[in-house]
């Protein structure tokens, strides 16, 4: 029997995550809110601009979970929830905090997924690319 090791989403990790998220957002002049879980959807890292709605903190800590839980990017599954998509009824049918809108991304580390970040505050494509540009510092 052989094993195969990767590493772990990190806090180290989520500080990179959080930071570029936050620089990209606050380039684009706009306040959010990211959140990064780890594969077992813990909270790592949690981080609102003081300028940020309220809400933002909800629907980034929502996007990494929806994110996490399906392992797609939030924003290829808005699609498959509206009401005459395959999907239209699994945001009513679990009892969970899934939120079909752009912003959340699954982390993913030599092939395996090891956490997902979420972002929230702009506009679902700006969330979208905050979270992107975070991956993308991450991969570096």
């Amino acid at each position: 029997m052989s094993t195969i090791a990767f590493a772990p989403l990190t806090t180290a990790d989520s500080e990179i995550l959080i930071t570029a998220a936050r620089r990209a957002a606050e380039a684009a002049g706009v306040a959010v809110s990211v959140t990064v879980l780890d594969a077992g959807g813990h909270l790592l890292a949690f981080r609102r601009d003081d300028r940020a709605v309220l809400i933002a903190g909800e629907t980034s800590t929502r996007k990494a979970y929806t994110a996490l839980q399906l392992n797609a990017a939030t924003a290829d599954l808005v699609d498959l929830v509206k009401p005459d998509g395959p999907f239209h009824s699994l945001p009513t049918a679990l009892d969970r905090p899934l939120l079909f809108i752009a912003g959340g991304l699954p982390i993913h580390r030599d092939g395996h997924l090891i956490g997902a970040i979420g972002v929230g505050g702009g506009a679902p494509d700006q969330d979208h690319g905050f979270a992107a540009a975070a991956l993308d510092e991450m991969s570096r």
